[in-house]
């Protein structure tokens, strides 16, 4: 609300904007993700003393004699408020920082990402993209390369929403509904995609941790729910586009250039392709199809290097066990042929400064991971993860709640959680150790649960002010409206919100269920405990 505004200008608070002010109100209260998993450890360490000293345990529901299982088949609450505890803790902090799995990943992917953004590569394939569509499919087009750029996020934020707003304003069409549909896909369509980005194998790490607290041979790759997210690109594309035609751009009416700041309208953004960055396109197009040609090498021939040397599978294979590397080769070799064809990549100094710089983005995820990394191993260590997850699969049971129903109060219940923790691999640490032994038990992959916890996590990022690149759209926004404010940006971004939650868990259940298809690679349905 703006200052000096009086009691009678001020617009009428209804029920649902007094609902958004309380979310809003909570998420602030909320401290920093790095303060909120360094409290979330220590309170672990003092909940498993209390624990541990009230003899907390269940009933183990693996079979006995299975890897784990205790003789007398409890699982008790081990306490780390006492000398082993302590030791324990002391002995262990680095190696869990160190073998935590999301972290090594990331940054791996994350140096192969730098040099392709670094080089101008995904500015320009983003550019080319939208500019080069028909002007009837300009919004698909939006909506589309908004999901696609989420291999590396911050080229949507940076380059495709204020762009897309200077392509609808220079079509003479509402600047916000343009910026509407791009924040639609690039932050409400953060999951789907036609590659694998860099938070699939972030995700796939801390599930892969969640699902060993249950069974410690449990393995999840990055590939974990391609299928799924391929087909979710063409949904939320289709719905996107349809919300912004139909309800945002009619909602927002005709726009009034003299509510801009009369510098975001001299449509620079616009700027098409030069010959130069149309030929760098080309040549990474090329070097593109010569790593799809040596990833094709490696796994299709029955002699394939990067195929199972026990079994010959393609599915559970080296391949797909360090598909990281893959994404590294691919934006490595196409972001430097790019470079060298336009000059921004001459030699080694640009490659090695653009890794750098990518790693260097990453100081705050790095410290993040510390502390959620001790979160999550005392988690383990002291079974309350485990017990969290036996007595709410056994409270599931006793509702009925174990049929594919169950996914839509999981999905709705992390579309909450985003409200007020944004950040998608903050919040997949906090749940993920509750939740996916939990489905588990009750007969469901952690491949799935993951899948249908990218939805929930999704849906609600355009709406919440607490997900970090919040700010830069309102700010990106305020340039063509002075008087908009968080409220304006949040009632024009729920109809999306709305959609993509109804449209998309409705098809992840007719994905999963109705046609039984897995959502990736090798990824089953459905999770037999081992000996059952």
């Amino acid at each position: 609300m703006a200052d000096g505004q009086t009691q009678a200008e001020r617009p009428k608070r209804n029920a649902f904007s007094r609902f958004l002010d309380g979310v809003e109100w909570l998420g602030n209260l909320l401290p920093h993700p790095v303060t909120l998993f360094a409290i979330l450890a220590a309170g672990i360490v003092v909940l498993s003393g209390i624990f541990g000293w009230m003899g907390l345990a269940v009933e183990d529901p693996r079979p006995a004699g299975a890897p784990g299982v205790a003789e007398d088949g409890m699982i008790r609450a081990v306490s780390l408020m006492n000398g082993d505890g302590v030791r324990r803790i002391f002995t262990n902090l680095v190696d869990n920082f160190t073998g935590f799995a999301p972290l090594g990943v990331v940054l791996v992917a994350m140096i192969g990402v730098g040099v392709a953004e670094k080089s101008g590569l995904l500015s320009a394939a983003v550019r080319s993209m939208v500019l080069g569509a028909p002007r009837h499919l300009v919004t698909v087009a939006i909506v589309f390369a908004g999901i696609v750029s989420n291999t590396a996020s911050e080229v949507g934020y940076v380059v495709l929403i204020p762009l897309a707003a200077a392509i609808f304003y220079a079509l003479d069409r509402h600047p916000l509904a343009g910026m509407a549909a791009a924040f639609a896909g690039v932050s409400g369509g953060y999951s789907a995609n036609l590659l694998i980005g860099t938070i699939d194998p972030l995700l796939a790490g801390i599930t892969e941790e969640a699902a060993q607290l249950l069974d410690p041979t449990y393995q999840v790759v990055a590939t974990a729910n391609w299928y799924f997210m391929v087909a979710s690109t063409f949904l939320i594309t289709l719905v996107g586009s349809l919300v912004t035609i139909f309800i945002v751009e009619p909602q927002l009416g005709k726009y009034d250039s003299a509510r801009a700041d009369k510098s975001i309208l001299d449509k620079t953004m616009m700027e098409q392709l030069t010959d130069k960055e149309r030929r760098g396109l080309l040549w990474a197009g090329i070097a593109l199809f010569g790593v799809l040609a040596l990833m094709a090498f490696t796994l299709v021939p029955e002699w394939g290097v990067l195929r199972n040397p026990e079994t010959g599978d393609r599915m559970r294979s080296p391949f797909f066990d360090g598909f990281v590397v893959w994404i590294l080769i691919f934006f490595m070799v196409t972001g430097y042929t790019y470079g060298r064809v336009v000059g921004t990549m001459k030699g080694d100094r640009d490659v090695i400064d653009a890794m750098s710089d990518a790693l260097a983005s990453l100081g705050l995820y790095i410290v993040l991971v510390f502390f959620a990394a001790q979160f999550v191993a005392f988690f383990g260590w002291t079974n309350l993860g485990a017990i969290s997850a036996v007595t709410g699969a056994e409270f599931l049971k006793e509702s009925g709640l174990t049929g594919p129903i169950v996914f839509f109060f999981f999905i709705m219940m992390c579309a909450l959680i985003n409200l007020s923790l944004g950040s998608a691999s903050a919040q997949w640490a906090v749940t993920a150790p509750i939740f996916v032994p939990m489905l588990m038990l009750i007969g469901y992959s952690p491949e799935v649960i993951q899948a249908a916890y990218r939805i929930g996590d999704s849906t609600t990022n355009i709406i919440t002010p607490m997900m970090s690149y919040f700010g830069l759209i309102l700010a990106w926004a305020s340039r063509y409206d002075k008087d908009l404010g968080v409220g304006t940006l949040i009632a024009m971004m729920l109809p999306y919100t709305i959609f993509f939650i109804i449209t998309w868990s409705a098809f992840f259940v007719f994905w999963t269920f109705g046609l039984d298809l897995p959502v990736g690679p090798g990824a089953p349905t459905y999770y037999a405990p081992q000996g059952g």
